[in-house]
């Protein structure tokens, strides 16, 4: 928020005395100055579910209740939807703040707190406490009753203890809205939010259970079946059932120019491009179990792990992860239209596209990269022999395309050929010619994988470089 010159609440000293505060206040701390000039700090965590300006005024108000007599708000530094679990520097206004604190020619004095809660979690206080006594500025709190003093155990403790408190709230918060949407989901079958699935689409389900919200006019809402892209849904779970390719699914869409899923519903998927079918798209649907007309959730989980282990000051870092199916909360009923049947499901989810046929081995599979493109480089089939090759991102999903490089191939004899020079610029003995029929050839594929040695094909010139991601050798050009 841009600085302000706020006024005090109360002004003059006999209107703070008339509620029985500033006198004990100037009683206790008499050295303190007369008019200081204070710098508010505020936060509130979400837009969606309260009013950032009467966060705002209420926290102000409290402010400026906690410093009437001793000076004025001259400056306001408020963070709008940033949680209390990130730590003051990735906070935008509070990092704003710290950069002022270090300013010779700030605005303020001291800073006051509306809300310890809303400033501190954790361990915050301790460690932003040296930076305000190593400025000078002292920090006050509504909590204490005026500035928060390092040398006093209490003081200390107490901040401490406020800290605990702030996680706490946090932690039960967190808790108790799980456990109630475990019972919604499981027992009840509710939709609880989010993007509907591809095949679906939202309807009106009655008022809301939550009676305050339904007061307001809130509505429940549950899953149907949308007549356009149903039928695709079940579609691709039948193709899939009877032995095809994802990579086939998804070509056989894109030829048939059926929208993809964010091109069918561009407003809930603005951050997609909605061009084409994807190998991603398809392999998500077909391992959605909401197809089968059951509510499912908790597939997902956030965790959270330190950006920098070497500097815990910098917080936490939000990561995504998919949940094992065991973890899965499903409905003990149906809940919506399936569009496939829960037998059909379980047997999709063990259909496996085949990567190898008998009597076909590939020694080098997970070592080769492309030299043009850096990706690693997929094993085929060539004329009767084992073979690599890089189709610079493009898969059997997409066609032909226009102005892509040729696909680069290279057949397995060609390297192994020239793994006796390689192994010996690494440092490993050789051992027998390394043909293809050669134990040896295996075992040296065996030794470069134990040690993340990697191999490098330029198509251009038909050189293999060989190395660590930090460092690579030439072998033969």
């Amino acid at each position: 928020m841009a600085s302000t010159d706020t006024l005090p609440l109360f002004d003059a000293p006999a209107e703070v005395d008339a509620l029985g505060t500033w006198a004990n206040r100037r009683a206790v701390e008499p050295g303190l100055p007369d008019r200081l000039r204070f710098a508010f700090y505020g936060r509130v965590s979400t837009e969606d579910y309260q009013d950032p300006e009467t966060s705002r005024g209420w926290q102000l108000l409290r402010a400026q209740a906690l410093v009437a007599g001793h000076g004025r708000v001259t400056a306001e530094f408020l963070d709008v939807g940033h949680s209390r679990v990130l730590p003051w520097p990735r906070r935008p206004e509070a990092a704003r703040l710290i950069d002022a604190l270090a300013d010779p020619d700030r605005t303020f004095d001291a800073v006051v707190i509306g809300s310890s809660e809303r400033a501190f979690h954790g361990s915050q206080f301790a460690a932003m406490a040296p930076l305000f006594e190593h400025h000078g500025v002292r920090l006050w709190l509504p909590e204490l009753g005026g500035p928060v003093d390092p040398g006093l155990a209490g003081h200390e403790e107490l901040m401490i203890l406020l800290g605990i408190v702030s996680k706490r709230e946090i932690a039960r918060a967190r808790l108790r809205a799980r456990t109630a949407m475990t019972v919604q989901a499981r027992e009840q079958g509710r939709y609880l939010g989010g993007r509907p699935p591809y095949g679906y689409r939202l309807t009106d389900a009655g008022p809301h259970p939550n009676r305050a919200w339904a007061r307001r006019g809130a509505r429940a809402q549950r899953l149907e079946a949308d007549p356009t892209t149903a039928p695709v849904v079940s579609w691709m779970f039948a193709q899939r059932r009877a032995g095809k390719s994802q990579a086939r699914i998804a070509r056989a869409l894109n030829n048939a120019a059926v929208p993809c899923p964010s091109a069918s519903d561009p407003e809930r998927n603005a951050h997609r491009s909605g061009s084409q079918w994807t190998l991603t798209a398809v392999r998500a649907i077909l391992a959605n179990p909401r197809y089968t007309g059951r509510q499912v959730w908790n597939r997902q989980r956030t965790d959270q792990e330190l950006i920098d282990p070497a500097n815990t000051a910098l917080g936490h870092r939000d990561i995504a992860r998919w949940n094992p199916p065991q973890d899965w909360v499903i409905s003990r009923e149906k809940a919506h239209p399936a569009l496939v049947s829960e037998a059909d499901f379980v047997a999709v989810q063990g259909t496996r596209a085949t990567t190898t046929t008998p009597g076909r081995t590939y020694l080098l599979t997970g070592l080769l990269r492309c030299g043009l493109c850096g990706r690693r480089m997929e094993s085929c089939w060539t004329n009767g022999h084992p073979a690599y090759r890089c189709r610079h991102g493009h898969t059997s999903a997409t066609g032909p395309g226009t102005g892509r490089p040729r696909n680069a191939y290279i057949r397995e004899d060609r390297i192994l050929a020239r793994l006796p020079a390689l192994l010996l610029r690494l440092g490993h003995p050789r051992t027998g010619d390394h043909s293809p029929g050669d134990p040896s050839a295996r075992a040296a594929a065996d030794w470069l994988r134990t040690r993340g040695i990697n191999l490098t094909y330029d198509p251009a010139d038909s050189s293999l470089t060989a190395g660590t991601p930090t460092r690579e050798r030439n072998i033969i050009g």
